[in-house]
């Protein structure tokens, strides 16, 4: 059996245990930011609905963003961006060739928007102007 000398011993324990401290630490912190980050949503939800910038009635209003942030705080709370991303990926993914081009365009934000969730939907519209050459002049005898 091979012998280690003692401060090589002592070096990595104080490594590991170094280690073990800045896991620690680097966690606290993420959770703190995290609870930070819910807070922080919490307040910009709750300034919106009493400056009544929501469709909401304002107890409503309040009472929809405390129960989001009790979720979040539970960790049952998703911002359901995937799912939005997915859904965009999928319906482009059914055209081919030039509608599908198109529809990629429209899902990354060019073309026009018109429309309102409040209103029933959104409308993204892009226009592609295809120029035709010109007629080929028929060459013969004038007549």
């Amino acid at each position: 059996m091979r012998t280690f000398p003692l401060h090589l011993i002592r070096r990595a324990v104080y490594v590991c245990a170094g280690g073990a401290l800045v896991a620690v630490w680097s966690l606290s912190a993420l959770a703190a930011t995290a609870a930070n980050d819910i807070d922080l949503k919490y307040k910009t939800d709750r300034a919106a609905c009493v400056s009544g910038r929501t469709p909401q009635d304002r107890a409503t209003c309040l009472r929809e963003a405390g129960a989001a942030r009790d979720e979040a705080r539970r960790g049952q709370l998703n911002d359901g961006g995937a799912d939005y991303r997915k859904n965009d990926k999928e319906r482009c993914d059914v055209l081919t060739g030039d509608e599908q081009r198109d529809c990629i365009a429209r899902r990354q934000g060019k073309g026009s928007v018109s429309g309102s969730v409040e209103g029933g939907g959104v409308m993204r519209e892009t226009v592609t102007r295809e120029v035709k050459p010109p007629e080929p002049v028929a060459s013969g005898p004038a007549q």
